[in-house]
């Protein structure tokens, strides 16, 4: 029996880079999405040995598929089938070229998941609420409800009555939608747009300013636009800045950090400056007591990483208002009392 039958994608694409060894290994990972890089890292994680008569196996496909690939971009899918079956045997053909196009296969607006939710909003608002059900059945479930979020409340409801009584739409029907919309897209994502303002800006502005400027624009964005306030928040001091935290300051947050979770897993990605900040204004019982539990979590998902890292910012950014400790800024000297 062939044993790449009872095999997921993943996990042989864990003993692909199990088989390549450290140094291939880690420069694929460059070019993969960090999601990606999260899945494959615990499946490799978790793999304890690898076969030989599987290693092998995984390698070989992946070869026969590298090289069906070469040879559909060098001359179409004929082409690669008449070179396949003269290296391979006209059974083993069929089974890999039928495995790579299934693999190929494009769906329907796959390109509308690339673009910015304003910008397919933008396309979308003014179409029927039949058009707009059918593109947002085809996208990602964050993306199609965000664009749902933000049309108006009548709209929403025919929209998303429709995708729920959806059933079989033409092909025909689809590609003429498709072609409409991706022309509209790129017409518009060619032309050259100047980035001023948006989040980024207004964050390293107010990260400039005085703490008195900054609490009366957050104050008063809390009322008029409480997404964009908590938004700017988030992003105002960042994980990394605990480094600037003088170490009464350290010391005072970690009190209130879950010292088992939190922090092991905050650390677990950050930089060797901030370990060594923490590590400092801790005792060398409680240092040692980190580090094993820091090593103890093994792999983690970068995800779960930075929720705990905006855990503890949240924390110290109470503790300010509070005014139990001092975040420096750059709007003039900071006069501590």
């Amino acid at each position: 029996m062939s044993v790449h039958k009872g095999l997921s994608g993943k996990e042989k694409a864990a003993i692909l880079l199990i088989s390549l060894g450290p140094d291939l290994s880690s420069q694929v990972m460059k070019h993969l999405k960090e999601e990606d890089i999260d899945v494959l890292t615990l499946e490799i994680a978790g793999t304890r040995r690898v076969a030989t008569e599987t290693g092998e196996v995984v390698m070989r496909e992946f070869t026969d598929m590298y090289m069906a690939q070469q040879y559909i971009n060098e001359g179409g899918i004929d082409y690669a089938k008449v070179l396949l079956e003269k290296a391979l045997g006209k059974d083993k053909a069929v089974d890999v070229l039928g495995r790579l196009t299934a693999s190929l296969r494009v769906r329907p607006f796959d390109f509308a998941r690339k673009a910015e939710p304003a910008q397919l909003l933008n396309f979308l608002e003014s179409e029927a609420p039949q058009t707009i059900a059918l593109v947002l059945s085809y996208l990602a479930p964050n993306q199609s409800g965000g664009i749902l979020a933000s049309l108006g409340p009548d709209l929403q409801v025919e929209v998303a009555r429709r995708i729920a009584s959806m059933e079989g739409t033409s092909p025909d029907v689809i590609k003429e939608i498709e072609r409409i919309l991706e022309r509209r897209i790129v017409s518009v994502s060619g032309q050259d747009y100047t980035r001023t303002g948006g989040v980024g800006a207004i964050v390293d502005i107010l990260n400039n300013v005085d703490r008195q400027t900054e609490k009366t624009i957050l104050n008063a964005l809390d009322v008029e636009a409480p997404e964009l306030s908590e938004e700017i928040k988030k992003r105002m001091f960042l994980f990394e800045d605990i480094i600037y935290l003088d170490d009464r300051a350290v010391q005072r947050f970690v009190r209130e950090v879950d010292m088992s979770r939190d922090l092991p897993l905050a650390l677990k990605a950050s930089s060797d400056d901030v370990k060594q900040k923490i590590f400092k204004n801790l005792s060398s019982r409680a240092v040692e007591t980190l580090k094993e539990s820091v090593d103890y979590l093994g792999p983690v998902r970068m995800r779960d990483v930075e929720e705990a890292q905006q855990r503890i910012v949240a924390i110290i950014r109470r503790l300010e208002d509070q005014g139990e400790i001092v975040v420096g800024r750059g709007g003039g000297d900071e006069i501590v009392v």
